[in-house]
Protein backbone atom coordinates (compact mmCIF):
# COMPACT_ATOMS: atom_id res chain seq x y z
CA UNK A 1 0.00 0.00 0.00
CA UNK A 2 2.87 2.51 1.05
CA UNK A 3 6.19 2.08 0.67
CA UNK A 4 9.13 5.32 1.84
CA UNK A 5 12.15 4.36 0.01
CA UNK A 6 15.50 6.25 1.69
CA UNK A 7 13.24 9.62 2.01
CA UNK A 8 14.84 12.58 3.37
CA UNK A 9 12.85 16.07 3.64
CA UNK A 10 15.07 19.35 4.27
CA UNK A 11 12.96 22.23 4.61
CA UNK A 12 14.05 25.85 2.79
CA UNK A 13 15.69 27.20 6.27
CA UNK A 14 18.04 23.93 6.64
CA UNK A 15 16.50 21.88 9.08
CA UNK A 16 16.69 18.07 8.19
CA UNK A 17 13.07 17.05 8.93
CA UNK A 18 13.94 13.05 7.66
CA UNK A 19 16.85 11.57 7.10
CA UNK A 20 17.09 7.79 4.79
CA UNK A 21 13.81 6.95 5.77
CA UNK A 22 12.50 3.48 4.83
CA UNK A 23 9.25 1.20 5.52
CA UNK A 24 5.92 -0.78 3.96
CA UNK A 25 2.98 -0.37 4.76
CA UNK A 26 0.41 -3.42 3.65
CA UNK A 27 -2.98 -2.57 2.91
CA UNK A 28 -5.64 -2.50 5.35
CA UNK A 29 -2.79 -2.18 8.09
CA UNK A 30 -3.16 0.43 11.14
CA UNK A 31 0.30 1.38 12.19
CA UNK A 32 1.31 4.01 14.95
CA UNK A 33 4.06 6.70 14.48
CA UNK A 34 5.86 8.11 17.21
CA UNK A 35 8.67 9.63 18.55
CA UNK A 36 9.88 12.93 20.15
CA UNK A 37 8.27 16.53 19.31
CA UNK A 38 10.50 17.46 16.35
CA UNK A 39 10.78 14.05 15.39
CA UNK A 40 9.87 14.13 11.49
CA UNK A 41 5.96 12.46 12.33
CA UNK A 42 4.11 15.72 10.86
CA UNK A 43 6.58 15.97 7.89
CA UNK A 44 6.31 12.12 7.52
CA UNK A 45 2.27 12.48 6.78
CA UNK A 46 2.34 15.84 4.92
CA UNK A 47 4.74 14.31 2.56
CA UNK A 48 1.80 11.09 2.15
CA UNK A 49 -0.45 13.96 1.74
CA UNK A 50 1.39 15.72 -0.41
CA UNK A 51 1.31 18.63 1.45
CA UNK A 52 4.93 18.51 1.29
CA UNK A 53 7.45 16.96 -1.60
CA UNK A 54 10.63 14.86 -0.33
CA UNK A 55 13.72 16.01 -2.19
CA UNK A 56 15.23 12.65 -1.91
CA UNK A 57 14.18 8.98 -2.21
CA UNK A 58 10.66 7.84 -3.22
CA UNK A 59 7.14 7.41 -2.21
CA UNK A 60 4.58 5.21 -3.29
CA UNK A 61 1.38 4.56 -2.52
CA UNK A 62 -0.61 1.31 -4.54
CA UNK A 63 2.33 1.33 -6.71
CA UNK A 64 1.63 5.20 -8.16
CA UNK A 65 4.67 7.21 -7.65
CA UNK A 66 3.62 9.87 -5.25
CA UNK A 67 7.31 12.11 -6.96
CA UNK A 68 5.83 11.76 -10.32
CA UNK A 69 2.32 13.00 -9.14
CA UNK A 70 2.51 17.12 -10.43
CA UNK A 71 0.20 19.99 -8.94
CA UNK A 72 -2.55 19.99 -10.47
CA UNK A 73 -3.33 16.44 -10.15
CA UNK A 74 -2.52 16.64 -6.05
CA UNK A 75 -6.58 17.58 -5.36
CA UNK A 76 -8.17 14.06 -7.12
CA UNK A 77 -4.96 12.12 -5.25
CA UNK A 78 -6.13 13.96 -2.05
CA UNK A 79 -10.17 12.56 -2.75
CA UNK A 80 -8.80 9.36 -1.68
CA UNK A 81 -6.96 10.71 1.94
CA UNK A 82 -8.37 11.37 4.90
CA UNK A 83 -6.77 13.60 7.02
CA UNK A 84 -6.98 14.44 10.68
CA UNK A 85 -5.16 16.93 12.15
CA UNK A 86 -5.36 17.75 16.02
CA UNK A 87 -7.02 20.75 15.00
CA UNK A 88 -9.97 19.72 13.02
CA UNK A 89 -10.13 23.71 11.54
CA UNK A 90 -13.85 23.29 11.27
CA UNK A 91 -15.75 26.06 9.46
CA UNK A 92 -17.62 28.44 12.36
CA UNK A 93 -20.69 29.26 10.70
CA UNK A 94 -22.12 26.06 8.83
CA UNK A 95 -22.94 23.51 10.71
CA UNK A 96 -21.76 19.98 11.76
CA UNK A 97 -23.61 18.82 8.78
CA UNK A 98 -22.26 20.99 5.83
CA UNK A 99 -18.89 20.98 7.99
CA UNK A 100 -19.02 17.35 6.97
CA UNK A 101 -20.44 17.69 3.63
CA UNK A 102 -17.72 19.94 2.30
CA UNK A 103 -15.55 17.56 0.54
CA UNK A 104 -18.25 15.95 -1.48
CA UNK A 105 -19.69 19.04 -2.08
CA UNK A 106 -16.04 19.75 -3.68
CA UNK A 107 -16.63 16.75 -6.05
CA UNK A 108 -19.72 17.59 -7.29
CA UNK A 109 -22.14 14.82 -5.55
CA UNK A 110 -25.72 15.03 -6.14
CA UNK A 111 -27.22 16.57 -3.04
CA UNK A 112 -29.48 13.19 -2.44
CA UNK A 113 -25.95 11.40 -2.30
CA UNK A 114 -24.34 14.09 -0.23
CA UNK A 115 -26.69 13.49 2.47
CA UNK A 116 -27.04 9.99 2.45
CA UNK A 117 -22.59 9.73 3.11
CA UNK A 118 -22.47 12.17 5.68
CA UNK A 119 -25.61 10.72 7.84
CA UNK A 120 -23.92 7.64 7.28
CA UNK A 121 -20.27 9.29 8.73
CA UNK A 122 -21.92 10.87 11.05
CA UNK A 123 -23.50 8.06 12.73
CA UNK A 124 -20.17 6.17 12.21
CA UNK A 125 -18.85 8.40 15.11
CA UNK A 126 -22.33 8.55 17.10
CA UNK A 127 -23.41 12.46 16.25
CA UNK A 128 -26.22 11.86 13.76
CA UNK A 129 -28.09 14.06 16.36
CA UNK A 130 -26.36 17.23 16.04
CA UNK A 131 -26.35 17.27 12.53
CA UNK A 132 -27.94 21.01 12.65
CA UNK A 133 -25.77 22.04 15.51
CA UNK A 134 -22.53 24.82 15.29
CA UNK A 135 -19.14 23.47 16.32
CA UNK A 136 -18.85 26.56 19.24
CA UNK A 137 -21.94 24.58 20.88
CA UNK A 138 -19.51 21.14 21.00
CA UNK A 139 -17.84 19.42 22.81
CA UNK A 140 -13.52 19.11 22.11
CA UNK A 141 -14.26 15.71 21.77
CA UNK A 142 -17.20 16.32 19.53
CA UNK A 143 -15.52 18.65 17.03
CA UNK A 144 -12.65 15.82 16.94
CA UNK A 145 -15.38 13.56 15.98
CA UNK A 146 -16.91 15.74 13.25
CA UNK A 147 -13.37 16.12 11.58
CA UNK A 148 -12.44 12.89 11.49
CA UNK A 149 -16.71 12.36 10.52
CA UNK A 150 -15.39 14.75 7.71
CA UNK A 151 -11.99 13.00 6.50
CA UNK A 152 -13.92 9.47 6.04
CA UNK A 153 -16.94 10.96 3.89
CA UNK A 154 -15.62 10.05 0.74
CA UNK A 155 -14.59 6.09 2.14
CA UNK A 156 -10.90 6.86 1.39
CA UNK A 157 -8.50 3.88 1.03
CA UNK A 158 -5.90 6.06 3.45
CA UNK A 159 -6.17 7.27 6.84
CA UNK A 160 -3.92 9.86 7.98
CA UNK A 161 -4.53 11.15 11.60
CA UNK A 162 -1.08 13.66 13.18
CA UNK A 163 -1.96 14.11 16.72
CA UNK A 164 -5.40 13.05 16.87
CA UNK A 165 -5.86 12.63 20.66
CA UNK A 166 -3.50 15.68 22.10
CA UNK A 167 -6.35 17.86 22.95
CA UNK A 168 -8.31 15.20 24.70
CA UNK A 169 -8.68 13.43 28.02
CA UNK A 170 -7.77 10.01 28.28
CA UNK A 171 -11.14 8.70 28.24
CA UNK A 172 -11.75 10.74 25.12
CA UNK A 173 -8.58 9.43 23.40
CA UNK A 174 -9.23 5.86 23.90
CA UNK A 175 -12.24 6.41 22.19
CA UNK A 176 -11.27 8.23 19.11
CA UNK A 177 -8.65 5.42 18.59
CA UNK A 178 -11.62 2.97 18.93
CA UNK A 179 -12.95 4.89 16.05
CA UNK A 180 -9.63 4.35 13.87
CA UNK A 181 -9.82 0.79 15.01
CA UNK A 182 -13.83 0.41 13.21
CA UNK A 183 -12.52 2.15 10.19
CA UNK A 184 -9.23 0.15 9.87
CA UNK A 185 -12.02 -3.07 10.28
CA UNK A 186 -13.87 -2.31 7.53
CA UNK A 187 -10.75 -2.06 5.05
CA UNK A 188 -9.05 1.31 5.18
CA UNK A 189 -5.23 2.04 6.36
CA UNK A 190 -4.83 4.06 8.94
CA UNK A 191 -1.61 5.63 10.30
CA UNK A 192 -1.90 7.61 13.53
CA UNK A 193 1.44 10.33 14.84
CA UNK A 194 0.98 9.93 18.40
CA UNK A 195 3.25 11.12 21.33
CA UNK A 196 1.19 9.35 23.73
CA UNK A 197 3.34 6.31 24.36
CA UNK A 198 1.15 4.81 26.94
CA UNK A 199 -2.08 4.67 24.66
CA UNK A 200 -0.50 3.42 21.98
CA UNK A 201 0.91 1.04 23.67
CA UNK A 202 -2.12 -0.63 24.43
CA UNK A 203 -3.09 -1.06 20.99
CA UNK A 204 -2.74 -3.99 19.17
CA UNK A 205 -0.68 -2.26 16.03
CA UNK A 206 2.86 -2.04 14.71
CA UNK A 207 4.66 1.13 15.56
CA UNK A 208 7.26 2.99 13.66
CA UNK A 209 9.33 5.37 15.81
CA UNK A 210 11.33 8.45 14.76
CA UNK A 211 14.21 10.08 16.08
CA UNK A 212 15.38 13.39 14.88
CA UNK A 213 14.64 12.42 11.45
CA UNK A 214 15.26 8.56 11.68
CA UNK A 215 13.84 5.33 11.56
CA UNK A 216 14.77 3.76 14.17
CA UNK A 217 12.46 0.81 15.02
CA UNK A 218 9.33 -0.69 13.15
CA UNK A 219 8.58 -3.25 15.34
CA UNK A 220 5.49 -3.95 17.52
CA UNK A 221 4.59 -2.97 21.04
CA UNK A 222 5.01 -5.36 24.38
CA UNK A 223 1.45 -6.44 25.20
CA UNK A 224 0.70 -7.78 28.70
Amino acid sequence: MISFQNVSKRYNNGHQALNQVSFELDESEMVFLTGHSGAGKSTLLKLLAMIERCHQGKIYLKGKDLTRVNNRQIPFYRRHIGIIFQDPHLLSDRNVFDNVALPLVIAGLRHQEVARRVRASLDKVGLLNKERSYPQALSSGEKQRVGIARAVVNKPALILADEPTGNLDPELSEEIMQLFEQFNSLGATVLVASHDLALVGRMKHRILTLHQGRLVSAGVAAHE
